[in-house]
């Protein structure tokens, strides 16, 4: 068990001694600087002093204590800094070439009035790498227009493809689309680091990154399909709109729980056949599989809705045929897959006592990361960021805490 009561003791992990400022709330920006994180980075969250970062309202709370933010905080620095002043952007840039790697979030005319832009962080640091993220792009001609991760869901052509035939496009019941643009962000910004390790020549760089475009980069096919075909795959339920498999779907078993079956592979789809007791000569090649989806389907369906879920389970385990039920987080708890995989962890926090969260993922062997503090209470670290890190006198700070500067 971790404690939270250090502020001045970071975690270990790959990254240790990369420092991050991020003038970013609620989700993509922060998500960056979380696995940055969580490897070890000493990421400083600038947030507006008395209200916060706007994710520390959101969502379900315990004795008045909002619980997201205990994980989408951890492992960071709070500060509190008013950009709408003049000696707020002054210690701002003191931040930003104090730091290797600035993340913004906020849209291009703001970053250019508080001096947050690209060309104003390249000034004050040229070796800084900016991650720039935006609802439409920093070079779109909605460059200022107001952007959030479902419009970016919406936009990636996700979104077109996710329900059943003839319903409704749906949204997943998360973050997705801010989530995935984190996950792209941080590979970004270590990649730019990888250069600057490599280049004598790295003259900074700038990751112009717009909501919409890291899930169209994972669905890889829809482009060149509709480039070379002239065709725009629709939604297709639980089966995958370009997939070979003859199988994929969820099936309520007779003590209603959901359980996932999905075939890849010409042989899996033959157990299943085995399983259903269907002639296994019928479903030799991938046209006969393709042709008998809907017999494979339909037989599933009733065979699961005969059986609780265990036996289900057990009988697909015997046959090699590839299932699973479908988890709430009340199973994830009690998984012993995730417990020896040790996904999940206690921390102390202040607030709550002994809390549980994710782990850091993906696992490193020789020096892992960890969760080493939850999400910190605001401008828990202006003194350690402002006065031992960036120098300040305790003059100088009390002077901004007068104005309510930080």
């Amino acid at each position: 068990m971790v404690s939270n009561g250090q502020p001045d003791l970071p975690g270990r992990g790959q990254l240790r001694g990369l420092k991050v400022v991020e003038f970013a709330h609620v989700v993509a920006g922060p998500l960056a600087g979380s696995l940055l994180a969580d490897q070890g980075a000493d990421v400083v969250h600038v947030e507006p002093p008395g209200s916060g970062d706007a994710a520390r309202a959101m969502g379900p709370r315990k004795d008045g204590h909002p619980l997201w933010f205990k994980v989408a905080g951890r492992n960071k620095r709070s500060v509190t800094l008013d950009l709408h002043h003049q000696a707020g952007r002054d210690l701002a840039h003191r931040l930003v070439a104090w730091a290797d790697v600035v993340i913004v979030t906020l849209r291009s005319g703001r970053l250019r009035t508080w001096g947050l832009d690209w060309e104003s962080v390249h000034r004050i640091n040229p070796k800084a790498v900016l991650l720039q993220i935006s609802g439409f792009g920093a070079t779109s001609s909605q460059a200022d227009a107001p952007g959030f991760g479902k419009v970016g869901e919406a936009r990636s052509g996700v979104v077109h493809l996710t329900g059943f035939p003839g319903g409704p496009p749906v949204h997943t019941g998360f973050s997705h689309g801010d989530s995935v643009t984190g996950l792209m962000g941080a590979y970004a910004i270590l990649a730019a680091l990888h250069r600057r390790d490599h280049d004598p020549d790295f003259d900074g760089e700038w990751i112009d990154l717009a909501l919409f475009e890291p899930l169209f980069r994972l669905v890889e096919w829809q482009v060149i399909v509709h480039d070379q075909l002239g065709s725009v795959p629709e939604r297709s339920g639980n089966q995958l709109a370009v997939a070979p498999a003859a199988v994929i779907n969820t099936y309520r078993s007779r003590d209603d729980e959901w359980i996932t079956v999905t075939s890849a592979t010409l042989r899996s789809v033959r157990n299943i056949a085995r399983l259903l007791g269907l002639d296994e000569e019928r479903f030799m090649t991938a046209r006969q599989q393709h042709a008998g989806r809907a017999e494979l389907d339909d037989g599933l369906r009733a065979w699961v809705a005969e059986r609780p879920a265990a036996e289900c389970l057990e009988a697909f385990a015997g046959a090699e045929v590839v299932a699973s039920r479908v988890f709430s987080v009340a199973d994830i708890a009690d998984d012993p897959v995730y417990a020896e995989r040790e996904d999940i962890v206690t921390v102390d926090d202040a607030d709550l006592g002994p809390v549980r969260m994710q782990a850091v993922l993906p696992h490193f062997r020789q020096r892992p990361g960890q969760v080493w503090r939850t999400g910190p209470a605001l401008g828990q670290d202006n003194d350690l960021v402002y006065r031992d890190w960036l120098g300040l006198g305790a003059d100088e700070l009390a002077e901004l805490e007068k104005h309510d500067v930080v």
